[in-house]
């Protein structure tokens, strides 16, 4: 276990995109199942069709998310001077209900925190970061179409890997169980996190809150982090209400609707829907999320529920690890 840990943390950058990359090619080959039982007047689309549509899906899914995220970015910058006023503000306020004698300006704020910041090693570290994003998509991209391709001859490799039949049958039973599982719980998750960041959209929208779709679609983001990812997808358009209204009633207003909608997708809806498509103890799934968290960071927190997934299968298999999985399952079967 040493072992492995260590070498999950080290090879990070080679691991992550395969991972990602695996997620892609489960989520393309669900929508092409899904266009398959799609009724069609006349003949059914081919596989190399629903498999185009479905690459096509994600590409222009993708390349609108990076226009929402270009244009919310030039917007942002445009308007910064204004909310750079706003945040001031809001900070004098709050200084007053604290009743703190010297009321603060971005002068004393900037000699008492910002000139603890080295501003050119923060702008460097953000331009790392977005260009790393850029490499990273291309990657697993790269990774998700030749996992594609592998796809066509996967079930000849697993056939000539043994002669005995027995061994080949568990194999492919584990790895269907696994395709199923794990694809059943993309499509559902994916779908409740579009509701959810619909949902949100609506009610940021209602009130005016700017770039209520870029928060949507960061709601909907962190709604594949279990537990964590709601309460940041409530807090980033609590403070942007802060910065834009400065309006207290309605800053706890936005709070209460927004954890409302959470509260009741999680809580009920997300149990409803989802079933037992993964069979995950609660206590489980938070601790394979500190745990991922810790070895790959913020990837780690949307890959953990898989991948503890993926692991309680292939541990339910083995007389010697299938204790383990009774512990990782929610109830104690498998």
């Amino acid at each position: 276990m040493l072992i492995t840990g260590w070498i999950l943390y080290v090879g990070k950058d080679v691991f992550v995109p395969v991972f990602f990359g695996a997620v892609v090619a489960y989520v393309i080959v669900g929508l092409a199942q899904a266009l398959l039982r799609i009724p069609y007047p006349g003949r059914a689309l081919s596989l190399r069709v629903r498999y185009t549509l479905s690459v096509l899906v994600i590409v222009l899914a993708v390349l609108g998310i990076a226009f929402l995220v270009i244009t919310n970015k030039e917007n942002l910058l445009a308007i910064a001077p204004q909310y750079q006023e706003s945040l001031l503000v809001a900070i004098q306020k709050f200084a007053v209900f604290l009743r703190i004698e010297t009321e603060p300006t971005w002068a004393t704020l900037r000699q008492d925190i910002l000139a603890q910041i080295n501003i050119q090693r923060l702008v460097g570290s953000m331009v790392a970061s977005v260009s790393s994003i850029i490499v990273g998509v291309i990657v697993v991209l790269l990774y998700a179409t030749f996992l594609l391709l592998e796809r066509r001859s996967f079930a000849q490799k697993l056939a000539n890997i043994s002669r005995d039949a027995s061994s080949i049958a568990r194999i492919r039973s584990i790895t269907n169980d696994i395709s199923r599982r794990i694809g059943s719980y993309l499509a559902l998750k994916t779908f409740l996190s579009l509701f959810l960041g619909a949902i949100s959209w609506a009610i940021m929208a209602f009130v005016g809150l700017e770039f209520s779709a870029f928060l949507a679609l960061l709601i909907a983001f962190l709604n594949y982090i279990p537990y964590i990812g709601s309460f940041v997808g409530v807090l980033f358009p609590v403070i942007m209400t802060i910065i834009q209204f400065q309006d207290l009633s309605l800053t706890l207003s936005i709070f209460l609707m927004l954890t409302l909608v959470q509260f009741l997708i999680g809580n009920f809806l997300d149990p409803f829907v989802m079933g037992k498509s993964l069979n995950l103890s609660p206590f489980a799934i938070l601790v394979s999320l500190a745990i991922w968290s810790e070895l790959w960071g913020v990837p780690g927190a949307f890959l953990a529920v898989p991948i503890t997934a993926i692991l309680a299968i292939v541990l339910s298999e083995f007389s010697g690890t299938r204790p383990v999985a009774v512990l990782l399952s929610k109830d104690g079967s498998l």
